[in-house]
């Protein structure tokens, strides 16, 4: 599979339409913000089992010659998500994953869109209009698009889960099956919801007629949410997350999310010398593993909502602390585990213009389909984000209103040395970091291109779709000598298949100092680069 190349602009995305539609905007003089905002309403209607309208977002971008810049467009717990009022619902022990009582945090997303918009406008002359950007999202979602393979298997995984849900059987199911690949899937309620964001502006999902019908639907099916909630949300503009890497400066978002965990791997791995390893060796895949344990523990110890956090985010990127974790890896046995935090449902893409401006993007409803609640009216699915909350006072992501969730969201750019920049990620919980870990080194520090790093097999360290077990999960394109190797070194292996969505829906773009583009799309997904 050969990777894509281009000079004007290029979008990658997990599935085809949206980066077309990306595409389509940068054709008619667009940037990369405003591409992007094109990508996430069309992925939100064409790929509606891994993010919707109804979920959180988060970006990172870079202009040359400007600062760094990202958008938290994560939203917050309601004002009544209470330990008591879910007690008051014999809820005492944890919140549900699905139904209404899941659908506990408001929707992010679109006011994402709204603040890159106007980012756009303010700093890079943006000049397409709000309601072009919508367009092919509300034609798709009102005319329809062919289903996916991925949309179609994992309806059906999920159908017997999810079908007692309300709305599930009768936005997603077709005579009580999931919709046939290549079939029409139309999402006509959807499509009147975008038409009305199109003409009076994403803050009106937020503080305007739209809003006040979110909140009534909401409240109806017995969501905590109420219009308050929705009011106070705004999506903020935020410096990210930097490492400094001998490769280059990589960046992520901050916490809430384990934007955090996804540059340790990197800088730990920086400080051991990676590359004295064969590629994709047994000793690599150990010490890319063995990395990824030392972050999860910081991650699971001090990443929460910031305004909760007892240390800053940034001083766990330090070399010092960074050098004393990479002391702590055996470099021949695996530290015993069992520390998984399960399953994420989400989509990345990336997108860069011919100026160089770069957008890394990802949005999500957390598990498949979120809460599995489909609003009556809107046709929103709404996610289950908070449900990552614990009623627990004692644990660190603790339930409490306002306060924002804990995300496996990050979003991953990247200045090289050289000049080249690089816009990465991946959809799939904790195996984001992983697979960051597994694009970034491949490509950065042993100089594969964009589409053999993502197509070559991949890793999983722990919990995924309806498993219970920890394991070190590798794609059995892995030699059996490879899988061998790491049981010896104390790894549980469980082998996937050749190409399996466990392990994510990757992308790459790298923009060269010349202005050439080439990236990759993951063969595992849906998905496409598009560029010209």
């Amino acid at each position: 599979m050969q990777q894509k190349w281009g000079i004007r602009g290029m979008a990658v995305a997990p599935h085809s339409l949206a980066s077309e539609s990306a595409l389509a905007i940068l054709r008619e003089g667009g940037n990369a913000l405003e591409g992007m905002i094109a990508a996430a309403a069309t992925i939100a209607v064409v790929y509606p089992h891994m993010n919707s309208i109804g979920g959180d977002s988060f970006w990172v971008i870079h202009a040359p010659g400007r600062a760094m810049g990202a958008i938290d467009a994560c939203g917050a717990a309601a004002g009544l998500a209470t330990k008591q009022w879910y007690a008051e619902r014999d809820i005492t022990k944890a919140i549900p994953f699905r139904g209404a009582l899941a659908a506990n945090t408001v929707a992010g997303t679109v006011s994402g869109w709204g603040a890159a918009y106007q980012l756009s406008k303010q700093g890079l002359s943006g000049k397409i209009p709000w309601s072009r950007l919508l367009a092919d999202a509300i034609y798709y979602a009102k005319n329809g698009v062919p289903v996916s393979h991925s949309q179609s298997s994992l309806t059906e995984k999920k159908r017997d889960e999810l079908s007692t849900i309300p709305g599930f059987s009768q936005t997603f199911l077709v005579d009580g099956k999931a919709p046939v690949v290549g079939s029409i899937f139309k999402q006509e309620r959807l499509a009147k919801t975008l038409q009305q964001i199109s003409k009076k502006g994403s803050k009106d999902y937020y503080r305007g007629d739209l809003a006040n019908l979110l909140a009534k639907e909401l409240t109806d099916l017995g969501s905590p949410l109420r219009v308050s909630d929705l009011q106070r949300h705004h999506a903020k503009l935020i410096d990210p997350l930097e490492l400094k890497h001998s490769m280059g400066n990589i960046y992520n978002m901050t916490p809430p999310t384990q934007g955090l965990v996804s540059l340790m791997i990197l800088g730990i791995l920086d400080q051991l010398n990676l590359k004295r390893f064969k590629v994709d060796s047994a000793q690599y895949i150990h010490h890319c593993v063995e990395a990824t344990k030392q972050a999860f523990m910081v991650r699971d110890q001090f990443v929460t909502d910031p305004a909760y956090m007892k240390k800053n985010a940034q001083s766990f990127l330090a070399p010092t602390f960074l050098k004393k974790l990479a002391k702590n890896i055996n470099p021949q046995k695996a530290l015993p585990w069992g520390q998984g935090h399960g399953p994420s449902d989400t989509i990345w893409m990336g997108v860069i213009d011919g100026d160089g401006n770069s957008v890394s993007f990802i949005q999500s409803i957390y598990h498949e389909f979120g809460s599995g609640i489909v609003l009556p009216t809107s046709g929103i699915n709404w996610q289950n984000r908070g449900c990552s909350f614990s009623l627990d006072p004692k644990t660190l992501n603790h339930l409490e209103p306002y306060r924002k969730p804990f995300h496996t969201l990050n979003p991953a750019l990247a200045l090289l040395k050289g000049g080249s920049s690089m816009v990465y990620g991946t959809m799939g919980g904790d195996g984001q970091p992983q697979t960051q870990c597994a694009l970034f080194t491949r490509i950065a520090t042993y100089g594969l291109d964009p589409q053999d790093a993502i197509s070559r097999p991949r890793w999983l360290l722990g919990r995924t779709w309806g498993q219970t077990s920890d394991s070190l999960k590798i794609e059995s394109r892995f030699s059996p000598w490879i899988a061998k190797e790491l049981y010896g070194m104390g790894h549980e292996i469980e082998m996937l298949d050749s190409f399996d969505e466990t392990v994510g829906h990757a992308g790459c773009i790298i923009r060269e100092p010349s202005g050439t583009l080439h990236g990759g799309w993951d063969p595992r997904s849906d998905g496409a680069v598009s560029a010209f």
